[in-house]
């Protein structure tokens, strides 16, 4: 099924030179955190540099931190920072670990190595990288107090967790048990209730699982999507509870209260991966990206409370390559990887 709708115009606002920065549309580079600037996460050699968004369209191309990759020759699991930007927390095979930004380890918690095969011999050796490609992820709280990390919990038994840390010291203040899992990869996406933590868990052709949970003040409580293997966790509104996700295969769009009610849903065209909110009341989908049946890259503008279309983006300069990644302010990214330039835009008023 499609529909007729008129093209909203986009209003270019910014753009900068940016080589290898597809990862802040296509990825979790690009860290969004409530009353809090975002940031870049950006990969450069064996370094993590951490820059103001703001401050690379304002031609400031000096990161505001780095932070030295505790595992060199591994790339998975992703990185988070610290709200006032003063360490980092990797997710590795083998532990998750903070440094701070002269590559000092702060603490490290231990895991089990998510390499192949379980429990094979380790060397002992202080890259702690094995084979395989499954991994865990992480994320500090908005409050900077807690790190959530998906690992897997110490022992001889496949036993996948979600843990809570103290972010001062690693130590574990809770553990909830994700019986159900079987990882390939994961990523973390925080509420800006500055409450609610969601985990989005995908098993290769086994499915998807997604999960949210909340700390009380004393322990975490966990609930996850009933009934479905299939959504994955796309964004949340900037402003109100609830969240978007997208069916694996692109089926549809779904708008779900926080204890996963639905409460609208798209089924136009078969969407891509990238999306979310641009703004409290508009959401920003593509087409065309990962399921080339559409005919051509297409991003479109939605209704964020019925997910009604309102129309496909029209860009000055014409076809617009690859995903866009909503700010939550009004506007949305895009990366021209060919040109190697990040571009900010707007819908036009009019």
């Amino acid at each position: 099924m499609s529909v007729s709708v008129r093209p909203v115009r986009a209003r270019p606002l910014d753009s900068v030179p940016l080589s290898g920065a597809a990862s802040l549309v296509r990825g979790a580079a690009l860290e969004i955190r409530r009353d809090a600037p975002h940031r870049a996460l950006l990969l450069h050699g064996d370094d993590l540099e951490v820059h103001d968004l703001e401050d690379l369209f304002a031609g400031e191309s000096a990161p505001s931190a780095v932070f030295p990759m505790p595992w060199p020759d591994w790339g998975r699991g992703g990185a988070s920072v610290s709200p006032d930007g003063t360490f980092a927390v990797f997710s590795g095979q083998r532990a998750v670990r903070a440094v701070d930004t002269d590559g000092t380890t702060l603490w490290e918690h231990r895991h089990t190595c998510w390499g192949s095969p379980l429990g094979h011999p380790h060397t002992g050796d202080e890259r702690q990288v094995c084979n395989g490609y499954e991994h865990g992820s992480c994320r500090v709280s908005d409050d900077g107090r807690f790190v959530w990390a998906h690992v897997l919990a110490p022992g001889q038994e496949y036993e996948e967790v979600w843990s809570v840390l103290d972010a001062r010291d690693g130590r574990e203040l809770a553990r909830l048990p994700l019986d159900d899992s079987s990882a390939s990869g994961s990523h973390h996406l925080s509420h800006p209730d500055g409450v609610h933590m969601g985990l989005c868990i995908g098993m290769g052709q086994d499915g998807i699982l997604l999960y949210w949970a909340r700390w009380d003040g004393e322990r975490p409580t966990l609930w996850g999507l009933d009934g479905t293997l299939d959504r994955i966790l796309m964004d949340v509104p900037p402003a109100h509870g609830g969240f978007l996700t997208v069916e694996h295969y692109g089926a549809d769009l779904r708008l779900h209260a926080l204890d996963g009610t639905v409460l609208a849903e798209q089924d136009a065209y078969t969407w891509d991966y990238g999306g979310g909110f641009v703004d409290a009341g508009t959401l920003i989908a593509g087409t065309g990206v990962v399921h080339p049946e559409e005919e051509g890259v297409r991003h479109w503008l939605l209704d964020a409370a019925t997910l009604e279309v309102r129309g496909p983006v029209a860009y000055p300069s014409g076809a617009v390559g690859g995903p866009a990644r909503p700010l939550g302010d009004g506007t949305w990214l895009t990366y021209d990887e060919e040109g190697g330039t990040l571009h900010r835009w707007s819908a036009a008023e009019g």
